[in-house]
């Protein structure tokens, strides 16, 4: 499916919530939306590991990374997981790496910046507790919309105007 996050606000702009603008994109998706699973972590990405091998067909992965620059939160392996498994995308609120592979896998990613080294995994995080960046609360169960104009949300799921 793909999204215009324009159209969708002019279309619910009651409903939507604007995501403050510091993301780029990475994805080999310019577009994608669905529903929010999210995970809190810092500088570990040991939860992203274990969620992108489980089925996340209509689900977008929101992490609230804290923001950190210092480390990678997504690479090129993890995210051909969780294409594989049906993720529709991922927001990372810190960096991914591996950026030029993302580019080309049919996912769609968003992230503050590309930093080249990897996380420790420690086990450490929190899954599918409300995380709150740029402004904005972002919800288990709720929904998440992203192109390359932006970032909203939703309490409920959105329709593409016609």
């Amino acid at each position: 499916m793909q999204y215009v996050t324009p159209d969708l606000c002019d279309a619910y702009p009651d409903l939507v919530q604007v995501v403050e603008p510091l993301f780029s994109n990475f994805g080999g998706r310019d577009s994608f939306g669905g529903e929010i699973v999210t995970i809190k972590c810092f500088e570990d990405n040991s939860l992203v590991k274990d969620q992108v091998d489980v089925d996340g067909t209509g689900k977008v992965m929101v992490v609230d990374g804290g923001g950190s620059l210092r480390r990678a939160l997504l690479g090129d392996m993890l995210a051909e997981k969780a294409a594989r498994n049906g993720w529709e995308g991922l927001i990372i609120y810190g960096c991914v790496r591996d950026v030029d592979v993302l580019a080309q896998t049919e996912l769609g990613v968003q992230a503050l910046a590309s930093h080249p080294m990897k996380t420790d995994k420690r086990g450490i995080g929190d899954l599918n507790v409300p995380v709150t960046f740029c402004g904005v609360t972002f919800r288990p169960g709720e929904y998440v919309y992203a192109d390359n104009n932006g970032i909203i949300v939703s309490p409920e799921p959105l329709s593409m105007p016609q």
